[in-house]
C-alpha cells in the first residue's frame, strides 16, 4: 500500500517503486534529512531471519545508490554501486544467505562506529 505522499514521489521518480518492493519484502527504511528538513538520503536494512547476515541500501538519488550484504562479523560479501534500479535489482537477485550461490567470500569490512 502506498501513501498519498509516496504516490506523489513515485509520480515524479518512478524508480522509487524499487524501494516499495524492498519495503514490502520486510526492509526497514530511515530517511536522513538535511538542515532544511528535506530528504538528503534514504538508508534501508534487512536482517535475514535465522542468519547473521544483513543487507543494506543507501540512496542519495535515483542515479546514486549503493547496496551491500554483510555477514555476522561485519564482513562485506557483496557490494554494488550504481543507479537505484541497478542496486535494488542486484539485491533482489541475491540468493538467500546459506543457500547455493549466495555470496560468502568476504571482500571488505564494514566500518565500525567510533565511540568517544
Amino acid at each position: 500500500m502506498v501513501t498519498s505522499a509516496e504516490a506523489v514521489a513515485l509520480a515524479e521518480f518512478p524508480e522509487l517503486g524499487r524501494l516499495v518492493i524492498l519495503r514490502d519484502a520486510g526492509w526497514a527504511f530511515l530517511p536522513d534529512l538535511d538542515d532544511e528538513g528535506r530528504v538528503a538520503e534514504v538508508r534501508g536494512v534487512r536482517a535475514w531471519p535465522g542468519s547473521d547476515n544483513a543487507d543494506a541500501v543507501l540512496v542519495r538519488f535515483t542515479t546514486d545508490a549503493a547496496g551491500l550484504r554483510c555477514d555476522g562479523v561485519g564482513g562485506v560479501v557483496w557490494r554494488r554501486e550504481g543507479t537505484l534500479t541497478e542496486v535494488v535489482d542486484g539485491l533482489l537477485a541475491l540468493p538467500s544467505p546459506g543457500t547455493r550461490g549466495a555470496p560468502r567470500l568476504v571482500k571488505a569490512t564494514v566500518p565500525r562506529l567510533w565511540t568517544p
